[in-house]
């Protein structure tokens, strides 16, 4: 069998990252290898890829197969189009620096591509990051109000029952006084009636009779 160009898997699991190496297609996924070329981290945001182009371009030459993640990764890196190039080249289709000259186009738009979506990226994490914030907020207000609400609530609750107990206290200290001005009232009054001096009735003396004068003229007794 052909040698391979593949992966082989290493890190945690959840965590695995991988070698790209060089190993014979006879070989187990995980066994011997003959070279190692590169790394591939797919935990990564934006996944992580380091290849060494010219050790690539090197086996592809001598023909090795790629497996289709690694020609996928080997085509991100411009590794196949450079071998598609010198192959046009080995046939007289092109010059060397044609070739080398639509390898710098291709590696230049590539760039612009990347950078810009790198561009994207950083631009979506910061309003997904705004957005977060915002959500944040909103939901830290709305908690906010309610605890207020609450409070104002208890606030009004123990405020009427301040309320109630301050009129109950002055209705009751109304009564005391009424109460004492009552027995104040009534103390005086039996003060008074005690003063008073007890009020002998007064009898007119009683005239005497003066006596009856008759009104007739006295008349003399003849003398006889």
């Amino acid at each position: 069998m052909p040698t391979k160009i593949r992966l082989q898997r290493r890190g945690k699991k959840g965590q695995a990252f991988y070698h790209i190496v060089i190993a014979d297609g006879r070989a187990p996924r995980d066994g011997k290898f003959i070279e190692r070329i590169g790394i591939y981290n797919p935990v990564a945001i934006p996944a992580e890829i380091e290849i060494e182009f010219d050790k690539a371009l090197d086996w592809l030459k001598k023909g090795a197969q790629p497996t289709d993640t690694v020609k996928a990764i080997l085509a991100y890196k411009g590794v196949m189009y450079k071998n598609h190039l010198l192959k046009g080249v080995a046939k007289g289709a092109m010059t060397m620096e044609q070739a080398d000259l639509k390898f710098q186009t291709w590696l230049d738009e590539k760039h612009l591509k990347i950078s810009s979506k790198k561009k994207e990226q950083e631009l979506s994490t910061k309003d997904d990051h705004k957005k977060r914030l915002e959500d944040e907020i909103k939901v830290n207000e709305a908690k906010a109000a309610a605890i207020a609400k609450k409070l104002n609530k208890v606030r009004l609750d123990e405020a009427a029952k301040a309320a109630e107990a301050g009129e109950a206290a002055k209705a009751a200290a109304d009564a005391i006084i009424a109460a004492k001005a009552a027995e104040a009232m009534e103390a005086a009054r039996a003060s008074e009636v005690v003063a008073e001096p007890a009020v002998e009735a007064v009898v007119p003396p009683v005239a005497e009779a003066a006596p009856e004068v008759s009104a007739e003229p006295a008349t003399e007794t003849p003398e006889a």
